[in-house]
């Protein structure tokens, strides 16, 4: 995800619960500053001079800290409202100056924090901080004449008395604003930084519910790939026996008989694969999980898947070559699937098939199934078809080879290879 820029980003303005408390807050002010105003003028404490009458003086310390209500919902309204009412404050000789000095920092910290349009957030406190100094030094001019001649009697520092006055009003105020400056911006840039790092949440939830959607999208498949697997073979070679059976009914009730045998077999085997691979689907861990597939010894049960060939009216030969050596989980119900498959389309698709030749080799660091059959194509091969996409998946998940179609003196070929990890394979 790209970083918002400073001045791209607008960072939300305060909750309704922000506001009421800034609604609070004010008026606590106001109420602070009017304490502060009785025992300034209960001690006497006129630091600026003879004060204004008492209506003027409530005034000025009402209007320095009640805009701090508005002070998150307008900041820069609230900044320079509280800046002309501290300086107008001060040039009156209001004699409020300890709630009416921490109001404007409050003021200048709110605009930093919360000021939406950045730039202008920044240009008006400058602006603001600079006014400020302006007017510290204007103060300084006109009060050099008001300096009592024994004003700086005890004074024994090696910096002249009045230099030494200013140099510490100018740097009391320059940490006062430059705090009130920082904090501002400290606050807005950890308020940016957690609106990306919710960004990003928000991303990663939307990215794991779209791996989560294609996971949905994969076993759905792959569940359309086992339910054609299991029931295309059963339900074709059902097909083939109960047109033989029906074709010699009348003429031959014991082959009949023996056909609807095969039919129910065949029929009993498949209920019983469907209910393996519906356990299969809905198992919750591991175990039952590896208890309910095929497991290792699937590759075994191509004897079966020729047997039925066989009683299909196919003249099917199974051969095994090479030593035997236990294969991963995968590759055997892998391997066991393509057989399957290919058993199926012979039965199914290959007009005037007779013969139907299954061989499973173990070679040095691969393992190859290999069916061919004698028939014709009734249609074109369906490169999209359910049986040879799958096929092609289950193939290309363990990095083997796929050949399909025909051969040259006749009939269909399908043959797959798998590669064994070493610990399966014999030594080159």
């Amino acid at each position: 995800m790209n970083t918002v820029k400073d001045d791209d980003w607008r960072r939300p303005g305060p909750t309704p619960e922000q506001r009421r408390l800034d609604v609070y807050a004010g008026l606590a002010t106001v109420a602070l500053a009017l304490v502060s105003l009785t025992l300034a003028r209960s001690t006497g404490t006129f630091l600026l001079g003879p004060p204004p009458s008492v209506p003027e003086q409530v005034f000025w310390s009402v209007a320095v800290t009640l805009p701090m209500i508005w002070r998150r919902r307008f900041p820069a309204a609230t900044t320079l409202v509280v800046s002309v009412a501290f300086v107008a404050a001060q040039a009156r000789s209001a004699p409020e100056t300890q709630l009416s000095q921490w109001a404007l920092f409050a003021a200048i910290y709110s605009l930093g924090a919360w000021g939406p349009d950045r730039r202008l957030a920044r240009r008006l406190r400058i602006g603001v901080i600079v006014t400020m100094f302006v007017w510290l030094g204007v103060a300084y001019a006109l009060s050099l004449d008001d300096i009592p001649p024994d004003a700086f009697a005890d004074a024994v520092g090696p910096v002249p008395p009045v230099l030494a006055a200013i140099v510490g009003g100018v740097l009391v105020n320059g940490l006062f604003f430059g705090f009130a400056y920082f904090f501002g911006e400290t606050a807005w840039l950890a308020a940016r930084r957690q609106h990306e790092v919710q960004e990003r949440a928000e991303e990663l939830r939307r990215s794991q519910a779209e791996v989560r959607e294609h996971a949905v999208v994969g076993e759905r498949v792959r569940i359309a790939r086992e339910l054609h697997d299991v029931v295309a073979h059963h339900v074709s070679v059902m097909g083939v026996q109960a047109s033989a059976a029906r074709r010699v009914l009348d003429k031959d009730p014991t082959k009949a008989r023996t056909a609807l045998g095969a039919i129910e077999e065949t029929a009993r085997t498949a209920v019983d694969e469907l209910r393996r691979m519906l356990g299969v689907l809905r198992a919750r861990d591991d175990e039952a999980d590896r208890a309910d597939q095929p497991g290792p010894a699937a590759i075994d049960r191509v004897t079966a898947v020729v047997d039925r060939a066989r009683e299909a009216g196919l003249r099917a030969t199974l051969g095994v070559y090479g030593d035997r050596v236990p294969l991963p989980e995968s590759v055997s119900q892998s391997a066991y699937r393509v057989v399957q498959e290919a058993v199926t389309n012979t039965i199914k698709h290959a007009a005037g098939a007779t013969a139907l030749d299954v061989r499973v080799r173990y070679l040095a660091h691969e393992v190859e199934v290999d069916v061919t059959d004698d028939g014709r194509a009734t249609r074109p091969a369906n490169a999209d078809g359910l049986g040879l996409v799958g096929m092609r998946e289950r193939v290309a998940t363990h990095g083997g080879s796929l050949e399909v179609g025909p051969r040259a003196g006749g009939g269909w070929r399908v043959r797959a290879r798998f590669p064994l990890p070493v610990a399966a394979g014999r030594p080159a």
